[in-house]
């Protein structure tokens, strides 16, 4: 496992998660993230020898942590730049604290998005070619 490289991916991760608190609108954020998810399945693909799934899911799931924690801790912000996710989050169960919700919902979407990304870089190891290593342990 090459965790270096797990790390190093989910920056782009706490960029998005800054970003569409303050810069990036909620229709146009589907988009970066498919630029973002096609990115890492290239890098991972290149850069590993195996596990290519665990690796697009663990990049995924540490971006839902920065995502739900810029999320919760920039609340204000975030919810004055996205009324339709707050209309939403009054949905759920526990529409008097949004925040406890953001904490329930974000894991969910760190393992939605980690198999679609999983997908994603598994797909691209089979298309892509990997650098050769000597000492690998990917």
């Amino acid at each position: 496992m090459n965790t270096k490289l797990i790390f190093r991916l989910s920056f782009l991760g706490l960029v998005m998660a800054v970003a569409t608190v303050f810069w990036i609108s909620p229709k146009a954020e589907p988009f970066f993230w498919l630029i973002i998810f096609i990115i890492c399945a290239y890098i991972i693909a290149r850069e590993c020898t195996k596990r290519y799934f665990l690796h697009g899911f663990l990049v995924s799931m540490l971006n839902s942590v920065y995502i739900t924690a810029a999320h919760i801790y920039f609340y204000q912000t975030y919810i004055s730049n996205h009324p339709d996710e707050m209309n939403l989050m009054n949905a759920f169960p526990l529409p008097y604290s949004p925040r406890v919700t953001m904490l329930m919902v974000g894991p969910a979407f760190g393992i939605g998005f980690g198999i679609i990304l999983g997908i994603f870089a598994f797909v691209a190891s089979k298309i892509v070619h990997r650098k050769v290593k000597h000492k690998s342990k990917n």
